[in-house]
């Protein structure tokens, strides 16, 4: 028992210790941001604000406001777009068999495995011919597109788990494909939608690459102009820090108010009956 207490004991001094790590950049950042740039300096970094100021965050604000509302329009909509049409593509590939359905899947899933990199020139190249350059529309159908295989990945796994009793009956009620559909399983694919709801607007607000090489001023998103809010003479540290926290908010909040429904919608078509 006094070994048991004493392994405890250890294994939670570890975790502290650890955690105060990983929090180690995290109270950096917080300080830093609410210091008047006259307190910011490497030697002092660990200090509290002698004077507490809010003065950075107003000018981060004034500098990605806009860029803010941008990312956004981006990112809401994307992320409904991909997800309703991950949960058609997840439909039909998990409950209505057509010859090459056990192709299909594999050719969208492996979209998942090409490098962002590899596609941007013919990327580019496209959006440029659909006169969605430097728009975020363009934006939207790109992270759209590339948000597709994950979200039919998902969709299709959750629907593998509802019985196909239930499509039965509801066929036997008159429904057709798509009463079956809006009927059945798009109220049971709530715990899904909550699943590729979390992970594409993460994945998108945080996206650089897309949003750097097919926009510019000022229809970037915040993750663009947090890079350019560093300047080029003058660092200021506390105002960047200050936009950091304001660029990592939204997606915070949307962790702390769905974060407990992530695991269990990841888990919720795991097991079938």
């Amino acid at each position: 028992m006094v070994m048991r207490r004493v392994g405890q004991s250890a294994t939670y001094t570890l975790l502290v210790f650890f955690s105060l790590i990983f929090l180690v950049p995290i109270y950096v950042l917080l300080t830093t941001s609410f210091k008047p740039n006259s307190e910011v300096d490497i030697a002092h970094m660990w200090a509290l604000p002698h004077h507490f100021s809010l003065a950075s965050y107003s000018a981060a604000w004034a500098q990605l406001g806009p860029n803010l509302g941008n990312s956004f329009y981006l990112a809401i909509v994307a992320t409904i777009l991909s997800s309703v049409i991950g949960a058609f593509n997840g439909y039909a590939l998990s409950k209505w068999k057509f010859p090459g359905s056990n192709i299909v899947f594999p050719i969208i899933l492996f979209g998942m495995f090409i490098p962002y990199q590899s596609i941007l020139i013919p990327l580019l190249k496209f959006i440029q011919a659909i006169h969605l350059y430097n728009t975020i529309p363009g934006l939207i159908l790109t992270n759209t597109i590339y948000g597709l295989p994950i979200t039919t990945l998902i969709f299709r796994n959750f629907y593998a788990g509802i019985p196909d009793d239930l499509i039965e009956s509801a066929q036997i009620d008159g429904n057709g494909y798509w009463g079956v559909f809006m009927r059945i399983m798009l109220p049971l694919a709530i715990p899904g939608f909550v699943v590729t709801g979390i992970w594409q607007f993460t994945s998108i607000w945080n996206e650089f690459l897309f949003a750097v090489s097919l926009t510019s001023p000022p229809h970037q998103p915040v993750t663009v102009a947090l890079q350019n809010l560093s300047g080029s003479d003058v660092v200021q540290w506390n105002v960047q820090m200050a936009g950091a926290v304001l660029t990592a908010l939204p997606t915070l909040i949307v962790y702390i108010l769905l974060g407990r429904y992530f695991i269990r919608g990841l888990l919720a078509g795991s097991v079938k009956g």
